[in-house]
């Protein structure tokens, strides 16, 4: 995959985009200045959303956010990173096609790469949920929440404060208004 190529690799053939809405971005934002707050007083790295990673040879993706919990690995000058990111975000898209390569085609090839935590974050369904992944390869549930803080599980020190996440996505989205006949 050529380092200017849009979209994300997936078995051998270059895959087009999702198309973020305003929701999607308003989140994205949001979490990468916690994020990146936190990450810089502990010597982490915070990437956002145009990082490629060699999940495979026939494979490579874009995460939303990824957290590397320690600095210990160089990222590439050029190309896709190499070796997995400790933590992978996807903010959820409402379009059904994003919705499955979210929640299952990039599941598997997450655990498979060996990213240790999955976030979906759900703008829709206001909810988060974290996903760890276990001995056998696979994610299970460590955290699905909608609201509240939360100390981030295998995030030492993060916490997260949803309710003021949805304020912010209330303040800057416009309520949508239905359409219907009368």
């Amino acid at each position: 995959m050529g380092e200017d190529e849009p979209g994300e690799l997936v078995d051998g053939l270059l895959q087009e985009e999702e198309v973020a809405n305003s929701p999607h971005e308003v989140i994205v934002s949001a979490l990468l200045y916690v994020l990146l707050t936190w990450a810089r007083q502990g010597g982490r790295r915070v990437l956002a959303s145009e990082a490629k990673y060699a999940l495979s040879k026939r494979r490579g993706r874009k995460p939303d956010i990824s957290v590397f919990l320690t600095r210990d690995h160089k990222l590439p000058r050029h190309g896709a990173i190499q070796h997995p990111p400790d933590v992978m975000i996807e903010v959820i898209s409402p379009d059904p096609r994003d919705r499955r390569r979210d929640r299952i085609e990039k599941l598997q090839e997450y655990a498979a790469f060996g990213v240790r935590w999955y976030w979906l974050i759900d703008p829709e369904a206001r909810s988060l949920e974290i996903l760890k992944l276990g001995e056998d390869g696979h994610y299970v549930h460590a955290l699905d929440t909608a609201e509240g803080t939360i100390d981030v599980p295998g995030c030492e020190g993060l916490t997260l404060d949803l309710d003021a996440l949805w304020h912010e996505l209330d303040e800057e989205i416009e309520t949508e208004v239905p359409t219907g006949g009368g």
